[in-house]
């Protein structure tokens, strides 16, 4: 991606993060996370985070995701004594958020799946509108799709190490950088 695209990109997470009504000042927006996996589709598999905190109890973040853009799928693994994995809660504040954890696959899910295909094998759907919230268990495997106006989605969780987590696709990579993919 090139950097006229990123700043684009920024540009319009921003947008969209105003329309949930959420203020970000100037540097926080110039400071928007962009990332695709590693993948190189970003309008398809990809997201825009803004962190506000993540200490070793305590993470927050907004996720803002274009129309039916996807966070691939993937797990928060246990890490170490004491350590169970990322636990993290998603409320949505814009849109629509669909949600797929392990379990009973729902029959006829909203989500469209990207091109590839490759590593979603989770498809209990959970649908989070404005103002729904849902709480994950460390080491749960999950992905998500923003609905056909995106979604803004605020993450309340444990500390976040994007490095541990565990990717279902092994091409996927998350450097975790602010112009990551």
């Amino acid at each position: 991606m090139t950097q006229s695209e990123r700043e684009k990109v920024k540009s319009e997470a921003a947008a969209l993060i105003k329309k949930s009504g959420i203020y970000l000042n100037r540097q926080e927006e110039e400071n928007l996370e962009i990332t695709d996996f590693g993948l190189g589709d970003f309008y398809s598999q990809g997201l825009v985070l803004h962190t506000y905190v993540n200490t070793e109890r305590a993470c927050a973040k907004e996720l803002a995701m274009f129309p039916g853009q996807t966070c691939v799928e993937h797990r928060h693994p246990p890490l170490g004594a004491g350590n169970p994995g990322k636990e993290e809660t998603f409320r949505c504040r814009y849109g629509e958020m669909y949600l797929y954890v392990a379990g009973e696959a729902t029959a006829g899910i909203k989500a469209k799946l990207p091109e590839t295909k490759n590593g979603y094998t989770a498809f209990c759907e959970v649908v989070l509108r404005q103002g729904d919230q849902y709480t994950l268990a460390p080491d749960t495997l999950h992905w998500f799709q923003a609905g056909p106006q995106g979604a803004v989605v605020s993450e309340f969780s444990s500390h976040s190490d994007d490095g541990s987590d565990i990717f279902t696709d092994p091409a996927v990579v998350r450097s975790g950088s602010p112009t990551a993919g």
